[in-house]
């Protein structure tokens, strides 16, 4: 178990580098924040060059990626990707891939079945994943199987979250290797989604930091905004949220495998709610400004609604926890 001060050095460490490299997915960007840092590897295995850490330790990057609001590939690289190979029990991936996650030089990502139409048959994949988080090399579910090919083609979308890449995947015909079977699908899934509720913590809490800076500058009938009682309870609402969904990422994040699905879908659902409010709120605090392409306010906004499409809104994570625990 890694330490709390050694937690509180890799989020000093990770924040320092996203502030110096703001808003840029470049590869030379990505491999320095993956090898120099080693936060790509965390969940990979000592023995393929990681760290062999767990998703808590990941959690502090996936929070501090969501606060600077950055592209690079961190989710789906070093969370799905690592997870879906780890778990596949084929080790010839796991030499081929993990190292070079680790160290920066791969990046990877994970489709699952309703995030596309394809087909595996005589080793071929076909198909199109119309919005999918690229990567490199693709991992795809299909059928029964964990598949691992390169698309033959790719064409990033002009979104309206920008700092979220969605790509069009299209495979025609394409070499395939079959790397695994099906059976941890929905575990990789709901450590995609308790690494987003960590993102989205990020995001709300940036959010809220941002509202009550702008509440003691701003003033208004010679006082600052912030004193007003109605933004003092409005800004005390969103610290209620934001602590709350930091409570629920963390522990979805630390769950042990048999209690996994049941905290990603408590963490999907409010962590995606808590970031939409605390997004909209500070706008709401901002006023004008907040909803100028200037401010960083919209942006974060855009992000939140994105993030609560990536792996199905609120109701599809509550109705999930229902049929788990009823």
């Amino acid at each position: 178990m890694t330490s709390s001060d050694e937690l509180r050095e890799l989020r000093v460490a990770v924040r320092s580098f996203l502030e110096a490299h703001p808003g840029t997915a470049d590869q030379t960007v990505w491999r320095r924040f993956a090898g120099e840092l080693g936060v790509a590897g965390m969940a990979v295995p000592e023995e393929y060059g990681g760290a062999g850490c767990g998703l808590a330790e990941a959690a502090v990057v996936c929070e501090e990626i969501g606060r600077a609001l950055s592209p690079l590939p961190y989710l789906a690289t070093a969370v799905l990707a690592v997870s879906a190979i780890t778990e596949s029990g084929d080790e010839d991936a796991k030499e081929r891939l993990l190292p070079g996650i680790a160290d920066g030089t791969v990046t990877a990502t994970v489709i699952f079945p309703d995030e596309a139409e394809l087909t595996f048959e005589g080793g071929l994949l076909n198909g199109v994943a119309p919005y999918a988080l690229d990567g490199e090399v693709v991992l795809a579910y299909v059928g029964d199987a964990l598949v691992e090919a390169i698309p033959s083609a790719r064409r990033p979308h002009v979104t309206m979250d920008q700092t979220r890449p969605l790509a069009e995947l299209t495979f025609d015909g394409v070499q395939a290797r079959r790397i695994g079977d099906a059976g941890a699908r929905d575990r990789v899934r709901d450590l995609g989604v308790a690494a987003l509720a960590a993102e989205q913590v990020g995001g709300a809490s940036r959010s809220l930091e941002a509202a009550v800076e702008y509440a003691k500058q701003r003033h208004q009938f010679g006082r600052p905004i912030g004193s007003f009682q109605a933004v003092k309870h409005k800004l005390a609402d969103v610290l209620l949220l934001v602590e709350s969904a930091r409570s629920a990422a963390y522990q979805a994040c630390a769950a042990p495998a048999d209690e996994l699905a049941v905290y990603a879908a408590i963490a999907g659902s409010y962590c995606t709610e808590a970031y939409l409010a605390a997004a909209g709120e500070s706008i709401q605090v901002h006023g004008g400004i907040g909803v100028t392409w200037e401010h960083e306010a919209h942006r974060y906004f855009k992000r939140a609604t994105s993030d609560s499409q990536l792996f199905g809104p609120p109701q599809a994570h509550r109705a999930r926890l229902a049929h788990s625990v009823l």
